[in-house]
């Protein structure tokens, strides 16, 4: 009999994508094989504070007993009838999500990449079937900085050019204005308007937090304009700031929600377009569809993460814990930070220029067990698990201020 291979470490492991993956990411030097709550273990058995959380698709930590209890039920019984049949998990799904963000209708896609995508086409459909605007002269109105996925639609309106440079020819129909700028919104907005496209908090950016009544300012502006507010909350929401979705800082209701990263409970890929019954109910058979969309075990997953949420607990988790984080962060300002913006459990950090790029922070804090990661120059962000404890969550912090003070 032949004996089995031995086990690779980490640095073999990492040698060993280099010539079989596609280049486009550039992890961190981490390898990991085992995860349990807020904290990962590598193949050599180190454990390290996840400070991430999957960019927010692990909100609940790693592999939360309730949902893997569902996943697990729900693999023994049925996977996937794509949606040429009707399932048994898909109706309680869409009504508890409904329910949970205050809409009506919900469409269940996979990826945060195609729920954006599927709220453009929604958006232009209503344009043409409901405002009235011409055939193929729908316009979106989008803002700079953004980050809604990396297809080539969405490409085609984001103002990185890493994301951009290369890709073209793009996608036209979309109008790019400042973050956080309702005058230069209000301009760009005319009678081809389908929608408004923003993040509430612009994460990728660097965790930018708009002024306290631009939200409420955008849903006021397109109700006059007569044009939709399409609210992508794939990683501000569903309890990351302290409630369900960010929107609810100001008390707003957008006509359509993007979510997706946290409603798969980091188990599987799943995302939903959700928002008025007169919206969404723009799409007829045919004109849109996904054989994965509300697969029944991405339902059973999505049920149990909307039952978490509905107790409450995760959003008021955030909430207090988020502010143990701002204190900690405000102490360490001008000793090795510069800035920050915080709301709830969610943080994009400025570090000193002078101690390094935000890639040599996050990889002298993994050296240390934490685990993070930058976004621009010297900005790091930080979005522990939901599940984290204020005693993880004061440790991340002092050995924050131990990388940048030392």
């Amino acid at each position: 009999m032949t004996a089995p291979a031995p086990a690779r470490g980490s640095e073999e492991l990492i040698r060993a994508e280099e010539p079989v993956l596609a280049h486009n990411y550039h992890p961190l030097p981490v390898v990991v094989a085992r995860a349990e709550g807020a904290w990962v273990e590598d193949v050599e058995g180190r454990r390290y504070l996840d400070m991430l959380a999957g960019y927010s698709a692990l909100n609940f930590g790693h592999r939360h007993p309730a949902l893997i209890e569902a996943a697990h039920r729900q693999l023994d019984r049925l996977t996937l009838t794509s949606r040429a049949f009707h399932n048994d998990r898909l109706a309680g799904f869409a009504e508890g999500l409904a329910a949970l963000t205050g809409t009506e209708m919900v469409l269940p896609m996979n990826t945060g990449a195609e729920a954006v995508e599927s709220g453009i086409k929604v958006a232009r459909k209503w344009a043409y079937d409901v405002k009235g605007v011409p055939a193929d002269r729908a316009t979106i109105v989008v803002a700079a900085d953004n980050f809604h996925g990396r297809t080539t639609t969405i490409v085609s309106f984001s103002t990185d050019e890493t994301a951009r440079a290369g890709f073209g020819p793009f996608t036209p129909g979309f109008r790019v204005v400042p973050y956080n700028d309702l005058a230069a919104l209000e301009a760009a907005v005319d009678e081809t308007t389908a929608a408004v496209l923003i993040e509430p908090i612009q994460g990728e950016a660097g965790v930018l937090i708009p002024d306290d009544g631009y939200l409420a300012g955008v849903r006021e502006l397109t109700r006059r304009a007569g044009c939709l507010f399409v609210a992508d909350e794939i990683q501000s929401g569903l309890g990351r700031t302290g409630h369900t979705l960010a929107v609810a800082h100001e008390s707003v209701q957008p006509d359509v929600v993007l979510l997706g990263k946290a409603l798969g409970g980091g188990i599987v890929p799943v995302s939903a377009v959700v928002g008025r019954r007169d919206v969404l109910g723009v799409l007829h058979p045919g004109e849109h569809g996904s054989t994965f969309g509300g697969n029944p075990l991405a339902a059973a997953v999505g049920t149990a993460v909307v039952e978490l949420l509905e107790t409450g607990e995760f959003q008021r988790r955030a909430a207090e814990l988020g502010a143990v984080l701002r204190e900690g962060l405000s102490s360490l300002v001008g000793r090795g930070v510069v800035g920050f913006r915080a709301r709830g459990l969610w943080a994009g950090v400025d570090v000193d220029p002078a101690l390094g790029t935000g890639r040599e922070i996050s990889e002298r804090l993994m050296r240390e067990g934490i685990l993070v990661k930058d976004t621009h120059g010297s900005t790091i962000r930080l979005a522990p698990p939901l599940t984290v404890t204020g005693e993880e969550l004061r440790g991340a912090l002092g050995t924050l201020e131990k990388v940048l003070t030392s």
